[in-house]
């Protein structure tokens, strides 16, 4: 696989067979890449084999072909796997690594870290005719020696200062978790990402069921009051319930995504409509 540092491409190498799939592997990655037409990166994948496994070539799988198409956001790729594999173009791939089957979703990771929400959005569409969709948002990254392992997407979102991906990964019914280390993003990221961290934060608290106080408000009330706000600082204690406008945010806001537009522009989302 390309992401594969020599020396490991030196141990698995130990055949042409297996060397020619490694070959042809990085040749379907470098398509991907250059973004080539749908139709070839498809006969590429159907006719050539490209992939090693057990011993055995095969060819790659629309999952695998589909975190490709994040990386380098082909989004007529992806729009064409999702709309031809639909859920199958989502199941977790074997892992590079550890050649074990790897759980969780790591395309939702991928998108969230590479911030395509334009794909996020088509993967969120492939599975909301169905009861999985939920259960898929909340799942978490995969194998331990991976950067995202045991994180949600919304998780990762507040982290990497992705507001785009968040809102969208909530108004589609994610658990809007992460109150504490979107605060925490808040104050401790550089001034060029600050607006990003607001965004996160300002989406939670559309999302959010009554909130338990983080103890870091409780610690130091001064701060947080001049950062918040008297009214929705309150309201995250337990001492008031929320602002009015906030009151009207959140019914709109958790109606569903259709009503995401109906938001205020400060609260529109930058990529996605």
């Amino acid at each position: 696989m390309p992401w594969l540092l020599p020396s490991q491409l030196e141990h698995l190498s130990s055949s042409p067979s297996q060397r020619q799939c490694e070959q042809t592997s990085f040749s379907f990655y470098c398509a991907v890449r250059e973004r080539l037409p749908v139709w070839l990166l498809e006969d590429m994948r159907g006719m050539e084999v490209f992939s090693w496994e057990d011993g055995h070539p095969r060819a790659f799988l629309p999952s695998e072909a589909l975190l490709y198409a994040l990386v380098h956001d082909h989004q007529d790729y992806a729009r064409h796997l999702l709309d031809t594999y639909s859920v199958s173009a989502l199941r977790a791939p074997r892992c590079s690594f550890c050649c074990r089957r790897s759980s969780g979703a790591p395309h939702l990771s991928v998108a969230v870290r590479y911030d395509r929400v334009a794909i996020l959005g088509m993967m969120a569409a492939a599975l909301k005719h169905g009861d999985s969709l939920t259960d898929y948002l909340e799942s978490r990254g995969g194998c331990s020696h991976v950067a995202d392992a045991g994180k949600t997407a919304v998780q990762l979102a507040v982290e990497l200062s992705r507001p785009d991906c968040l809102l969208l990964l909530l108004a589609h019914g994610a658990r809007p978790a992460s109150l504490d280390a979107a605060l925490q993003r808040l104050v401790s990221c550089e001034e060029a990402e600050r607006s990003r961290a607001q965004r996160c934060l300002d989406f939670l608290l559309l999302f959010l069921p009554e909130p338990a106080a983080p103890r870091r408000l409780q610690d130091e009330p001064r701060r947080w009051q001049s950062l918040l706000g008297h009214q929705v600082f309150s309201w995250l204690c337990g001492l008031a319930p929320p602002p009015l406008l906030l009151q009207a945010l959140r019914c709109l806001a958790r109606s569903g995504p259709d009503q995401i537009s109906t938001l205020p522009d400060f609260l529109q989302p930058h990529s996605w409509q």
